[in-house]
């Protein structure tokens, strides 16, 4: 007496089979990527990285921040020599 006749056995583990490799597909193999959605869960950065993130952001804000400073007193810089000019013109016409 056979207890699991062929013709349902081989069906049943090629279904199988045809199961898993295609859970092995969609499972990452430790390449650094997110699960898919079924097995994912939210990505957390470790503390290192995150804190060279917002160092370079906050280099990034500050030399935006000194080119900003940087134009502002150079319109100053002409202004004021507009008014030293202006000034010298019309104390050398009185």
């Amino acid at each position: 007496m056979k207890l699991l006749d062929d013709k349902i056995f081989y069906p049943l583990a090629a279904v199988i089979a045809i199961a898993l490799i295609a859970f092995a597909m969609s499972w990452p193999q430790g390449l650094g990527t997110r699960s898919p959605p079924p097995f994912g869960h939210a990505e957390e950065l470790p503390d290192y990285y995150r804190m060279v993130k917002e160092r370079d952001a906050r280099l990034k804000r500050e030399a935006v921040e000194k080119e900003e400073r940087r134009a502002q007193q150079a319109s100053e810089a002409s202004v004021a020599s507009s008014v030293i000019s202006e000034v010298a013109d019309s104390a050398g016409v009185e």
